[in-house]
């Protein structure tokens, strides 16, 4: 293992870009070991970096990890802390998968907690899992609307 990378990730593995930009998803999380697991074993991804951040590189994406803490010279006025409350969410991670009940079995199977199994909803067949420490995942597979169906609203059946 090389100081700043785990087993088998190289630099190029690494959310920094040549140009431009590429886009991550920070959580603060209360057992890095845990959660890294989670998102390395459950999405599948590469662990790049073991801790401080841990990072995970998921398809084409990076999930960084970190305990919470108090504010910084760069947030000076800001606490990053796990969800206080699961049933009350601003924003959840969004996982686009071809085959959504291949996807719900074997993430199962590996101990994945989700809320229903797959639902229809005309647009897109879709279920919901938290990860360890409770935030919310949206698992998605695109069906109708592939043909321009648009989703199901609340009030249709």
């Amino acid at each position: 293992m090389s100081d700043f990378t785990s087993a088998g990730a190289t630099a190029d593995d690494l959310p920094a870009p040549a140009e431009g930009l590429v886009l991550t998803h920070f959580i603060t999380v209360s057992d890095v070991p845990r959660s890294r697991a989670f998102y390395a074993d459950v999405l599948g991804g590469t662990v790049v970096l073991d801790e401080n951040p841990c990072i995970v590189k998921v398809a084409n994406s990076w999930i960084i990890m970190n305990p919470g803490g108090g504010p910084t010279d760069d947030k000076p006025d800001v606490v990053l802390r796990t969800p206080a409350d699961l049933n009350t969410v601003s924003s959840f991670l969004n996982v686009r998968v071809a085959d959504i009940d291949h996807f719900y079995a074997t993430a199962s199977a590996k101990g994945a907690e989700f809320l229903t199994p797959p639902i229809d909803r005309r647009a897109e067949l879709r279920c919901y899992m938290r990860d360890p420490d409770g935030y919310l995942i949206e698992v998605g597979q695109a069906t109708g609307l592939l043909k321009g169906i648009l989703a199901r609203v609340d009030n249709e059946t």
